[in-house]
């Protein structure tokens, strides 16, 4: 069986050693048994679930869809529909993200277009920010 200190676990799972006690606090990862010198130790069940975590974390879920999918993934017979339920709404979110941002860089390029040579008092960057009416999108919310 493998044992690894939090300091390999965080090697192995590239998560860094304050997020794995931070994990362990908010109950992500059970609390590992511990050496007569109090030292962490992790086997490979808790390297696969940190893993899992990290690629989650890093696909942009939420904390709240993240304790769902750790939860549904224990039962391994239940049918996968609750774990795509939460990939299909995931899935909205990015795209309207995406099209706010698109929109914000829309007005971005806008603002570079429209004559930006001169002077900073002619500067239409410095206009724009100025105004917010003279944007051509409501871009707030990807801001």
């Amino acid at each position: 069986m493998s044992s690894y200190s939090i300091g390999d676990l965080s090697a192995q799972s590239g998560v860094k050693v304050p997020t794995i006690r931070y994990y362990e606090q908010i109950g992500l990862i059970d609390a590992p048994a511990r050496t007569e010198g109090n030292q962490r130790r992790y086997g490979a069940a808790e390297l696969d679930r940190l893993r899992f975590i990290a690629h989650a974390r890093d696909m942009g879920f939420a904390m709240e869809s993240l304790k769902s999918m750790l939860s549904l993934s224990e039962r391994k017979e239940a049918p996968c529909a609750s774990v795509d339920a939460i990939v299909v709404q995931h899935l909205a979110e990015v795209d309207q993200r995406i099209d706010q941002l698109t929109r914000l860089r829309g007005e971005l390029a806008g603002m570079l277009s429209g004559g930006h040579h001169g002077t900073v008092g002619e500067c239409r960057v410095v206009e724009v920010l100025s105004d917010h009416d003279q944007c051509g999108c409501e871009h707030g919310a990807a801001a």
